[in-house]
């Protein structure tokens, strides 16, 4: 048999034992194939305020299949109903599988309106350097409480990391009383690898330091500038996400997620389209 014959066969199979769900992600590993990726919404915050739709339509444009929501002004569904909100995702082929939220207020109700169009997660994006390692002790707690809270309505609660967490008080870092302290049936993590590696830390192993907790990631690359360092567009900056991202997927990680802050010499909508050109361009 002919190598090109082989490789047709053999591709074939692939793509039938595809559609069996449990041999999905080995099969698309064994062929080499770039998942989808999704995109938090903050990157294109100003534009967003004024057009929704607009923006989204662009960001399915643009090769996004997913969406990570933030709480504004105008709520996680920008002036729109949860329903609505899905309506236009599926009509755009993207789906909304997670938003940051203000989780001290009306966190029942909104788990109930994530639930109710599918999403996957809520997430608490901030709570800020504290005076004392016991603030965080009690963040712990109330994230446990935002877990059965989650658990109830059928989705899943998750807490974001920014620098803050790994600097050390009293001997200890904050993020691991966060995680040594919540439950792992109901607390994920999502891990912003930006502020990760500005703090000086390795991201896959601080994964390995707690695994299976990180379920999304923040991917959002790192570059120095006159006054410090900031967000550029993935592939611009110094994070070596070729490697690191396939590395992550092997640590459970569900949702690779697009994030950008900064845009140097550029625009809101123009980054979220490079960036996106550029994870279509990795494998994982």
């Amino acid at each position: 048999m002919n190598n090109s014959r082989r490789d047709f066969l053999r591709n074939s199979a692939l793509a039938g034992l595809a559609l069996s769900i449990p041999f999905k992600n080995e099969l698309m590993a064994m062929a080499g194939t770039t998942n989808s990726f999704g995109i938090q919404l903050w990157t294109v915050k100003e534009a967003l305020a004024k057009d929704p739709l607009a923006v989204l339509t662009h960001l399915s444009k643009c090769g996004y299949k997913k969406i990570e929501s933030f709480e504004g002004e105008k709520g996680i569904f920008w002036g729109m109903k949860n329903t609505e909100f899905k309506k236009h995702m599926d009509e755009l082929g993207m789906k909304i599988v997670s938003s940051h939220c203000d989780t001290l207020v009306n966190f029942e109700r909104k788990c109930a309106e994530a639930a109710e169009i599918g999403m996957k997660y809520l997430i608490c994006p901030h709570k800020g350097a504290q005076k004392s390692i016991d603030d965080f002790k009690r963040f712990a707690v109330e994230f446990n409480a935002c877990g059965e809270t989650a658990k109830k309505h059928g989705i899943r609660f998750a807490y974001h990391n920014h620098d803050y967490s790994f600097v050390p008080m009293n001997g200890e870092l904050p993020q691991d009383v966060m995680m040594n302290n919540t439950n792992p049936a109901t607390v994920d993590f999502e891990m912003d690898m930006y502020w990760t590696v500005f703090a000086g830390v390795d991201p896959i192993a601080y994964m390995d330091k707690h695994p299976n907790r990180f379920k999304l990631v923040h991917v959002k690359d790192l570059t120095k500038i006159a006054t410090g360092l900031e967000s550029c567009i993935i592939g611009k900056g110094t994070i070596d996400y070729k490697s690191l991202l396939p590395k992550v997927a092997k640590r459970g990680v569900q949702h690779m997620i697009v994030e950008q802050e900064a845009y140097t010499g550029t625009t809101e909508l123009d980054a979220a389209k490079a960036d996106a050109a550029y994870l279509k361009t990795l494998k994982w």
